[in-house]
């Protein structure tokens, strides 16, 4: 793309010079022009303290607007980066494009040249930040997403861009993940299907299984056909072949695969997918509140897939079940990331404050025998007898005592819990109630997470340091005492929330919005003008 623009006569003598270092040896005419450029650069950058403080450091000499071809080229690259940036689900009319064009267009004075200066670094700084950290603040869509987003110093994006390529530079601030990738091309893939169509006839009815016929039948074969879950076909029977293809679908969306069509799988495969454009686009925004280094091993939870995985050099290694927090006030499992430092085995509990006042305290007021599995204690550690004490007389305010659970098999907790010690009091553990693992959707915690398989899950953190990981986990455990065993390397733990994401093959998976947070991102980025607009040619 080249770009040519009528600058004005003096402009161009004062841009030639200030590239040789001529400044003080020009005629006054031509510093006069310097000056009054200098002059409307720091008038209009002055809204912008960030922008104004990079002018300082250059003593307001022009970025985009000299002459050359260096200039020509960060011109260039900034406005097919503008142009693209829909690509990545972000709202070209944002950064003000058509604005750009016409105002550079329109330069007659130095004035005007100096706006423009100001304006093309402004858009730049916006697209920067957009696009590599994100277009939103979580915390403002939702107090439960406590994500520290790796914001950028705008200041730093202009100096640096100033000292690079410019179209390498650009193409470097997106995420550069495979997630990422993925999405992008899935985001597009979606955008031709709904210009097509989309997928056709929704599924009316209600449940459908093998040995079923009829126009629902039909309806249920053409969907999963064009969705790529099915090879055309014309049966008129849920024979086998659709059975398995249902199963696959079921599969894909978090379901139980049990390949019968009941109201879960048929309400999953009547969502538009116009519904599911919308999911990869949110997926994409959380990518770049993500987009940091997230370590050669880390943890990786997605409370919408109700899993937990250990991810060793961007492959899966282990993989378990997990329980999320119930979706209520206050219970709902927060969104952040930090890094576990160790396990304990045979763990006591120590009951969080907001369940002691709000399930056993009103207990303990009508029948001070309550809850007898777990020990009252003072604020010095002394256990309290419950027959002197008079509970009724204490509400949540004034209540002085602590409770907790101690090691066993019957303990809240298990038999270990994996600390990651956070502001939010939030860790990985084992659970007695492991029929929880078999439901579809698995959010039933008080906010912490549950894993089926907290054993496993250890023996493959203590690999790491030890060649007899098994052994050494089950000869503390044997020991009935709490135990504290420190992991030599801490492991980053990204506790996240994903409705689409992409599987091995590059296509995406789409799971129930839980909490409905994504609803709520969604709703944030169509309010700042992200829309499902037509495909890009």
């Amino acid at each position: 793309m080249r770009l040519t623009f009528r600058f004005p006569f003096r402009a161009t003598v004062f841009s030639a010079a200030c590239a040789l270092g001529l400044a003080v040896a020009l005629p006054a005419s031509a510093q006069t022009q310097v000056t009054a450029f200098k002059q409307a650069v720091a008038e209009a950058a002055s809204v912008d303290a960030d922008v104004a403080a990079f002018y300082r450091q250059r003593d307001y000499s022009p970025l985009w607007t000299a002459e050359g071809e260096e200039a020509r080229a960060r011109r260039a690259a900034l406005l097919d980066a503008l142009s693209g940036a829909s690509v990545h689900g972000l709202p070209e009319g944002r950064y003000g494009i058509e604005t750009l064009k016409a105002q550079m267009a329109a330069v007659r004075t130095t004035r005007d040249l100096g706006q423009v200066e100001v304006a093309l670094s402004r858009a730049f700084v916006t697209y920067a930040k957009d696009v590599q950290t994100g277009l939103l603040t979580p915390s403002k869509v939702d107090e439960d997403i406590k994500r520290d987003v790796p914001l950028h110093d705008r200041t730093g994006y202009l100096t640096e861009f100033s000292q690079a390529n410019p179209q390498s530079y650009l193409r470097a601030l997106p995420p550069v993940t495979a997630e990422y990738r993925a999405l992008m091309k899935e985001k597009l893939r979606f955008e031709h299907l709904i210009a097509l169509g989309g997928w056709g006839a929704t599924v009316s009815g209600g449940k459908l299984e093998p040995g079923d016929e009829g126009p629902a039948v039909i309806a249920l074969r053409n969907r999963l056909v064009t969705m790529g879950y099915l090879e055309r076909s014309a049966t008129r029977v849920y024979d086998k072949t659709l059975e398995q293809a249902v199963r696959k679908f079921q599969f894909a969306h978090g379901l139980l695969a049990d390949g019968v069509a009941g109201d879960g799988t048929l309400s999953e495969i009547n969502t538009p997918a116009e519904e599911r454009l919308k999911s990869i686009i949110v997926a994409m925004e959380r990518e770049r509140w993500l987009n940091h280094e997230r370590g050669e091993r880390h943890i990786l939870v997605n409370q919408t897939d109700f899993t937990a995985k250990i991810i060793d050099h961007g492959r899966v290694t282990f993989q378990t079940r997990s329980v999320v927090g119930m979706n209520v006030h206050d219970r709902r499992s927060p969104e952040f990331s930090d890094e576990m430092e160790h396990m304990i085995i045979n763990p006591s509990w120590h009951v969080p404050r907001s369940i002691v006042v709000k399930e056993y305290l009103p207990k303990l007021r009508s029948n001070p025998g309550a809850a007898g599995h777990l020990i009252i204690t003072d604020s010095r550690g002394r256990r309290v007898n419950r027959a002197d004490a008079d509970f009724s007389q204490y509400t949540g305010n004034s209540f002085p005592f602590d409770m907790r659970q101690p090691p066993g098999n019957g303990n809240a907790l298990g038999l270990v819990k994996f600390m990651f010690p956070n502001r939010y009091n939030i860790y990985l553990h084992d659970t007695p109630q492991k029929h929880l693992f078999k439901r579809e959707v698995r959010a039933f915690s008080h906010g912490c997470i549950r894993l089926a398989e907290p054993f496993e899950f250890a023996y493959a953190l203590l690999a790491a340091q030890s060649d007899d990981p098994q052994g050494l986990f089950h000869s503390i455990l044997k020991t009935g005492r709490e135990t504290k065993v420190e992991l030599e390397k801490h492991v980053p733990v990204h506790i996240i929330y994903r409705t689409a994401f992409a599987d091995d093959r590059g296509r995406a998976e789409f799971r129930r919005d839980v909490y409905g947070r994504d609803a709520r991102i969604w709703a944030a980025l169509s309010r700042a003008g992200v829309a499902l607009g037509p495909v890009q040619g």
